[in-house]
């Protein structure tokens, strides 16, 4: 078994075709020889890599280099452009960044230590790194794992069904900060002067802007084979991206779905050597050493199942043995939570004379974006939304798959936007309902959608996953019913025997609940939002049930 002692080289530089020089560190088993490559690029300093890899450091997602290079590889660790200790202006994944991926590929496959083979690596950015790289096929490069990654910059973090989340612009301050700042009053690298926040802002639509950064319209142009390794938990930034890439890739492919709940999870995971030695090692021996370990002659789909807490294999994603069952938003009661309406959530279609649920906005009660603190002093994030819960459960029900939410609605407004949340409510005994706490939840899915951004994109929707253009916005007209198609992002979860199904409505969200990923909400949101879940509107969720 290798078990190589590593040489570190830091502060090596590349000249780039503008003259700029891109600073490296790289990482290699200290023996002659020439070994494949790992390749790493983000705004995050190599310099940094010596801080442990802690949860608390989120943007340490190397993975465990030494481990890397003690089972005989390579690792190239690149401060991109505008970065560290890198020259030029950064630009976050702009095109001269791009090139910068390719002509240090290209250096790397010269070296005399580099077998010719470079595989990508690494979390978050270095993922989203790797799907743009790729997009290129330069030579050298013989696969990529891009380990929780987005693929589509304007749908996955920056405007959430063309709703202005607030992440990235977080993000950028703090990068800028770790970038410039040291102790003692001592200075890193120049400041960044790219205004990030500023482009965000001023790109509000899916423009040329994020194209440019976003690989998800180049996918099938990768050549190389792919291990796209996402998580249930990472809902407001990556998860759609690791499996739409995965969808769209013509390449050879693997996807992995961890049961990660939450950015710390997935972070904790990627640290760990025995993920690695299980779910990425055997891909890069097989395509970067050559081994026939087997490793593409599994099912091409490994899912952990929440609820059921397991992993499964599929023979496709999504799994075309789901049947699709509508669950019907009805009024209620449904007699097991404190909210706005309380409605319920059924199998049976509604009646023709049902009557309506609405909302008027913003809500008295409201703080902490819709998330109020209940009677017990602890945050309540369904008291003053809407709900619509189904009735106890009388089997347990996978759901696995994409998911709609078919919604009838109107409003006073001229634009409003929908947030919505899919959860699994556990029972609850009838002393504890009786004294106004609320049930227990665990929360599995969310969708989001401006109403005046429900032009769909007739070649890239299917029944099961609609796809806004967002370029063409337009007012609603008051009063008017409209059928807005949600995407609801895709899960694999059991619904337990005597649990219930929940989906909860709203205008907005909260930091509270969602973290980063929430959703500021905007002075202009006032007006009224009428729901219709009648026989001739019905309202439903579409959910992928495995028999």
């Amino acid at each position: 078994m290798a078990d190589y002692k590593m040489k570190v080289e830091k502060g090596i530089t590349v000249t780039m075709r503008d003259g700029i020089k891109i600073s490296l560190c790289v990482y290699r088993p200290d023996a002659p020889g020439q070994f494949p490559t790992l390749f790493a690029a983000s705004p995050y300093q190599y310099e940094m890599d010596e801080v442990p890899a802690y949860p608390l450091f989120l943007w340490r997602e190397t993975g465990p280099v030494e481990w890397y290079v003690s089972q005989g590889y390579s690792y190239v660790h690149a401060d991109v452009r505008g970065s560290g200790q890198s020259e030029g202006e950064f630009s976050f994944m702009g095109l001269e960044e791009q090139k910068d991926y390719l002509e240090l590929i290209a250096w790397i496959i010269k070296q005399p230590w580099c077998s010719g083979r470079v595989g990508g690596i690494g979390q978050s950015y270095y993922a989203m790194a790797q799907w743009l790289m790729a997009t290129y096929n330069p030579p050298g490069l013989a696969c990529i794992v891009p380990y929780d990654g987005l693929v589509d910059q304007y749908r996955g973090s920056n405007y959430h069904g063309g709703i202005y989340c607030s992440y990235r612009s977080v993000w950028y301050t703090t990068l800028r900060a770790d970038n410039q700042h040291r102790p003692a009053g001592k200075h890193g690298r120049p400041p960044m002067k790219f205004d990030l926040v500023g482009e965000i802002i001023n790109h509000e639509l899916d423009d040329d802007f994020w194209r440019e950064r976003s690989p998800y319209w180049r996918l099938d142009k990768i050549k190389c084979p792919v291990l796209s390794v996402g998580h249930w938990g990472k809902m407001g930034l990556h998860l759609r991206g690791n499996i739409l890439g995965y969808e769209e890739l013509k390449s050879p492919k693997k996807l992995v779905v961890t049961g990660a709940r939450n950015t710390f999870e997935a972070h904790k995971m990627f640290d760990q050597v025995e993920f690695h030695e299980k779910e990425l090692l055997p891909f890069y021996d097989l395509h970067l050493k050559g081994k026939n370990n087997g490793f593409m002659e599994a099912e091409p789909v490994k899912i952990f199942v929440r609820g059921a807490n397991v992993w499964r294999a599929e023979e496709e994603w999504p799994p075309k043995r789901a049947t699709y069952v509508p669950y019907y938003l009805r009024k209620g009661p449904s007699g097991s939570v404190t909210s706005m309406n309380d409605g319920g959530l059924s199998a049976d279609k509604p009646a023709a004379n049902e009557a309506t649920t609405s909302y008027t906005y913003p809500d008295w009660e409201w703080v902490n974006g819709v998330a109020i603190m209940g009677p017990d002093g602890r945050v309540d994030p369904v008291r003053r939304v809407l709900t619509f819960t189904s009735a106890p459960l009388d089997a347990d029900l996978d759901v696995t798959g994409p998911i709609v939410l078919k919604l009838f609605a109107s409003s006073t407004a001229i634009d409003t936007q929908f947030i919505v949340k899919l959860t699994d409510q556990q029972p609850q005994d009838d002393t504890a309902r009786k004294s106004g706490a609320q049930p227990g939840y665990v929360p599995v899915s969310k969708g989001w959608l401006k109403a005046s951004h429900r032009e769909k994109d007739t070649q890239r929707s299917t029944p099961t996953r609609p796809f806004y253009t967002h370029t063409n916005p337009q007012p609603l007209k008051p009063g008017e019913i409209y059928e807005f198609d949600i995407e609801v992002l895709p899960v694999s979860y059991v619904f337990k025997k005597g649990h219930r199904i929940r989906l909860e409505i709203a205008p907005s969200d909260s930091p509270a609940t969602d973290g980063v990923f929430s959703h500021p909400y905007h002075p202009t949101q006032m007006g009224t939002d009428t729901f219709h879940h009648d026989a001739g509107h019905a309202s439903c969720i579409l959910l992928p049930v495995i028999r």
